[in-house]
């Protein structure tokens, strides 16, 4: 679901928000579609495909790592994106070295916290709030 619009005659959408269903993994490759389509004329080189690698980061964890769905958030302001990935379980997650040879499990927190210009995680009622922002610069 698309929410805002922004000024002018362009009336691209400032935010998208979208609830995605328990272990529905199909969804990742559907919010960074549409993170990209919201995106296409935001941030220098780069910046929008450092937003879809870290959604889907986000949303890959919160679909496997939770029994329940998550609901996302992604905020366009003139230079600044925020991205919100809400679940429903109130463990915090935090970031780990990965295992040599445990395959690309375990890498999206560390990845957030690479290449996001600031990120964290709020307790949110029942749950969490796992955030990210860029400013829409070259990566």
């Amino acid at each position: 679901m698309w929410v805002g619009v922004m000024a002018g005659e362009a009336r691209e959408p400032t935010q998208l928000l979208r609830k995605v269903g328990c272990e529905d993994l199909t969804a990742v490759p559907e919010v960074r579609h549409a993170l990209r389509k919201m995106l296409r004329t935001w941030g220098g080189p780069g910046a929008s495909d450092v937003a879809e690698l870290l959604i889907s980061e986000l949303v890959t964890n919160a679909l496997v790592h939770t029994d329940h769905g998550a609901v996302v958030t992604a905020t366009v302001v003139p230079d600044n994106l925020r991205v919100e990935v809400r679940d429903f379980v109130s463990a915090i997650p935090e970031p780990r070295v990965p295992i040599a040879d445990d395959g690309t499990n375990g890498r999206g927190l560390v990845l957030v916290q690479e290449l996001a210009d600031s990120w964290g995680v709020e307790a949110h009622g029942v749950g969490k709030v796992v955030w990210f922002e860029l400013n829409g610069r070259a990566a």
